[in-house]
């Protein structure tokens, strides 16, 4: 599997999980697990590709394998897609309001 790939892959576990610590911290702004988990998705693979464009030791993790970081860029990619979930569940809150 080429390098990318795998970062992408890390990137899109990581933000799904940290779109569910979100909401489970925060039950205002809970999306359910689907919900929770879909925008933490997209919010880790979108923040861990910009994470990645700004920082670019963490552009090719996967290929150089320092476990630095590639923990850096699972911390980067949960906060995304803890931040996306937020984001959303206010927005969705704030619509049914």
């Amino acid at each position: 599997m080429s390098g990318m790939l795998i970062n992408l892959i890390i990137q899109i576990i990581a933000g799904a999980v940290g779109g569910n610590v979100a909401a489970g911290a925060a039950k205002n702004i809970d999306l359910g697990t689907i919900g929770n988990t879909i925008a933490g998705a997209i919010g880790g693979g979108a923040g861990g590709q910009l994470l990645g464009m700004l920082i670019p030791l963490l552009a090719n993790s996967a290929s150089a394998p320092d476990i630095g970081s590639i923990i850096g860029q699972a911390a980067g990619s949960g906060v995304a897609g803890a931040v996306l979930t937020a984001i959303v569940g206010a927005i969705k809150n704030r619509a049914a309001a």
